[in-house]
């Protein structure tokens, strides 16, 4: 029942999260929180091995565990040293904030993994949707992000290096540019 009423609210929150506008998520993303530093961010698992525990500190139960680094999460809460999360799947936990890394990397159109054979996510030579494509890539699939110009990430994958839509990946937000 209470899996029910979460995935409830996590749809509820990801519908509102795609009604807003270029304006709002730049509201969105002007929140701070008590590191100074913006809520909600993607960051990566430092660690091959992360605990994520049901509440911000040792002393609560671990609810899952994580066993590869690099592995793209999102930071939505902050507490102390403790940092609540979700990754691609819509799972939250707390993890400490030395498990984590400022590194960025994405996840190919995870949404897309039921979707069957023969979907894609392609890897383009260039950032332009009549760029030459460099790989198919299958949703799922992790990517490191180097840069994003809002429309478009640099990306990397098995030695395959190229741009991505950034509407097909999970690790940048719309619009979101860094380098």
């Amino acid at each position: 029942m209470r899996s029910k009423v979460l995935k409830s609210c996590l749809a509820l929150a990801i519908a509102l999260a795609a009604s807003l506008g270029p304006v709002e998520f730049a509201h969105a993303q002007a929140a701070k929180g008590p590191s100074g530093l913006p809520l909600p961010r993607f960051v990566t698992l430092k660690s091959k091995r992360v605990n994520l525990r049901i509440g911000p500190g040792t002393d609560y139960a671990v609810s899952w565990m994580y066993l590869k680094s690099g592995l793209p999460v999102e930071i939505i809460q902050e507490y102390d040293n403790w940092r609540r999360i979700r990754d691609a799947d819509g799972t939250e936990g707390w993890v400490n904030q030395s498990l984590l890394s400022g590194q960025r990397a994405a996840i190919a159109a995870p949404w897309m993994k039921t979707k069957g054979k023969g979907v894609f996510v392609n890897l383009r030579r260039e950032a332009q949707p009549s760029a030459s494509i460099i790989a198919k890539l299958e949703p799922g699939v992790m990517l490191t992000i180097g840069e994003c110009n809002g429309e478009w990430c640099r990306a990397e994958t098995d030695g395959a290096t190229g741009w991505v839509a950034q509407s097909e990946i999970w690790g940048a937000y719309p619009g979101e540019a860094f380098k």
